[in-house]
């Protein structure tokens, strides 16, 4: 551990010495005080690369501490033991600023991994990676402000709920905050709630034994398991039954899971960072969110703010997806600035992704290299219809269209795309984007 440093805060002696054991054999120093003014003490005296502190102590309690480090020394990542099933206190010691916690009797397997992780957070760069695959892009106040935030809660272990409209980039915002923080050599993986049957989700997300229902032919492991050591994103989390609502709400609180046919509950080490579209609070005024666990996911929340409050962003988001798609098709793609200043006036309700795909459809449908407003094909705002729907209506006519030139044609293309009035590039184009070239 390089000679690392600990600082533990109990009153009671037997656990300081316990502690005191289990750390130093890690190859940590460990410094153990009793109380809260010996801890600032201490904090003022020397430098530390973790705190673990009891939630109760002599003087003040964990969560004073947890305020402390936050105001004074806010890189140091601060751990906090809670009661047996005392949730509610872990849940405002996160809240607070808390790294993460571990409940009594302390499991010394979970305090290792928890130190261990933590420890990894605390010699970590702080500042997030541009050449990261997964980059948060534009120079607006609120995408400054979103960064800082994921800076900010990648440096601890509690669960994040992030709200935004469809296409504004929430998964980003998840892979950003996976890849800064402690886990990020773990698995990031993405389950959508609301693509999964109900009565395949208990499997899907716990896991199920060989022969536990009909189809069970092998042992399969699960989401939470294969994000072990990582982070799990449940994507439309709104879309959950209530039952699984239930059961989801038992895997936070015990940090364990029990597979489908198993009689025994397995302990997961997971990040579970959630999402949707939907307003969660007033799904919980309706009874179709359970309020318990609302509070359970929502400990930390982050609002992905959609395009139309950051249209500053748009002409360094054109030029950032028409740089990708030049490298993709070897084109070098360019637009005027006509069309700029169009798609800066456009609502964008697809946001950020009903960009891209209106910048991907203009550079396979134009004739030239160069985008202008014409290739853009944006809907007409004075449409009583939304644009995704009336694109999906769009996209269902085009489809059918295609399919019947192709079908008259005998799936020759060449024919198909003079019949059609089109280059046979717009035809490929099209059919490949509506799935249409499975027959040919």
């Amino acid at each position: 551990m390089n000679n690392q440093s600990v600082l533990v805060v109990d009153d009671e002696p037997d656990i300081r010495e316990l502690l005191d054991i289990t750390l130093s054999r890690m190859g940590l120093q460990v410094t153990c005080v009793e109380d809260y003014t010996s801890a600032t003490r201490a904090l003022l005296a020397d430098s530390y690369d973790f705190c673990l502190t009891d939630m109760k102590l002599p003087d003040g309690d964990g969560i004073a501490l947890v305020k402390y480090i936050q105001q004074n020394n806010p890189d140091l990542p601060v751990a906090v033991i809670t009661a047996h099933g005392n949730m509610e206190l872990a849940i405002d010691a996160m809240k607070a600023g808390a790294y993460d916690f571990v409940s009594k009797p302390v499991s010394l397997d979970k305090l290792r991994n928890l130190i261990e992780k933590g420890l990894q957070t605390s010699s970590r760069p702080t500042e997030t990676t541009s050449s990261s695959k997964y980059q948060i892009i534009g120079e607006s106040k609120t995408i400054k402000e979103l960064r800082k935030t994921i800076k900010k809660f990648a440096r601890n272990q509690a669960p994040v709920f992030i709200e935004g409209e469809s296409g504004t980039g929430k998964e980003l915002v998840a892979r950003q905050i996976h890849t800064n923080g402690a886990r990020s050599e773990g698995p990031f993986i993405a389950v959508n709630c609301g693509a999964i049957p109900g009565e395949l989700m208990e499997s899907e997300l716990f896991g199920h034994l060989k022969g536990s229902f009909t189809g069970a032919i092998n042992d399969n492991p699960g989401m939470f398991k294969t994000a072990e050591g990582g982070t799990l994103f449940l994507d439309e989390i709104a879309d959950l039954p209530l039952n699984m609502q239930v059961k989801l709400l038992r895997v936070i609180q015990e940090k364990s899971i029990r597979p489908v046919g198993a009689n025994q509950e397995e302990s997961i080490d997971v990040r579970i960072i959630s999402a949707s579209h939907k307003d969660l609070a007033n799904l919980v005024e309706q009874g179709q969110f359970r309020q318990d666990l609302y509070y359970r996911i929502n400990v930390i929340g982050i609002r992905v703010p959609p395009l139309t409050e950051r249209k500053e962003d748009i002409s360094i988001l054109v030029t950032y997806i028409l740089d990708k798609l030049s490298q993709d098709n070897a084109v070098s793609y360019s637009i005027d600035p006509e069309a700029i200043v169009a798609l800066e006036s456009y609502t964008f309700p697809g946001n950020v992704r009903e960009l891209e795909n209106i910048l991907e459809r203009a550079c396979a449908m134009s004739d030239s290299d160069r985008i202008t407003k014409q290739d853009l094909h944006l809907p007409d705002a004075n449409t009583p219809e939304t644009a995704v729907g009336l694109l999906e209506k769009t996209s269902e006519m085009e489809a059918q269209a295609l399919e019947e030139a192709l079908k008259e044609n005998k799936w020759n293309q060449s024919a198909a795309a003079r019949q059609l009035g089109m280059t046979l590039r717009q035809l490929r184009y099209r059919c490949e984007k509506l799935g249409l070239l499975k027959n040919s």
